[in-house]
């Protein structure tokens, strides 16, 4: 893959944030490439958590196939403020793309997360998945302006 912004999700957004992510994607888009997967959301009724989560892997884990580097959201992992954040981005750009992969409802199972070279955190708090992919767009579009020297106050 090139040097680009992966984001591979469990799910598809509801209309009304896959119109806020696209108020993000689009900008976002205009300064690197980026490209997005989606695999289907597994039901929960009459299932264990635990099924849930290694189904969703089973779906996840090829879209990783030949990725440079990937970074599993996980409300346990590095977080940063918004200047380390484009700093650590950037890093990651210069060595190849980085795909970020962002679970369903449950989260991620260990097998994806085993597959992560790293987890990030957005936020210390519960944050929906859907939701979770709105605000991941709209700080890796605030941490390429900064690193592009540009003010950016949205």
């Amino acid at each position: 893959m090139a040097a680009g912004l992966y984001i591979v999700a469990v799910g598809k957004l509801s209309a009304d944030l896959a119109s806020a992510f696209e108020h993000y994607r689009r900008p976002l888009a205009a300064l690197v490439a980026l490209q997005v997967r989606e695999v289907r959301e597994v039901a929960l009724r009459g299932r264990a958590p635990h099924e849930v989560l290694r189904e969703e892997s089973r779906r996840l884990l090829p879209l990783l196939d030949g990725t440079r580097h990937v970074v599993a959201l996980d409300p346990g992992g590095r977080s940063f403020d918004s200047i380390g954040l484009s700093a650590w981005l950037q890093r990651l750009r210069d060595t190849g793309g980085v795909t970020f992969v962002i679970g369903g409802s449950l989260g991620l199972g260990g097998q994806v997360k085993g597959r992560a070279d790293e987890l990030f955190s957005l936020s210390p708090l519960t944050l929906p998945h859907e939701l979770a992919r709105v605000v991941l767009a709209e700080q890796l579009f605030r941490a390429l302006k900064i690193a592009r020297g540009e003010a950016y106050h949205h």
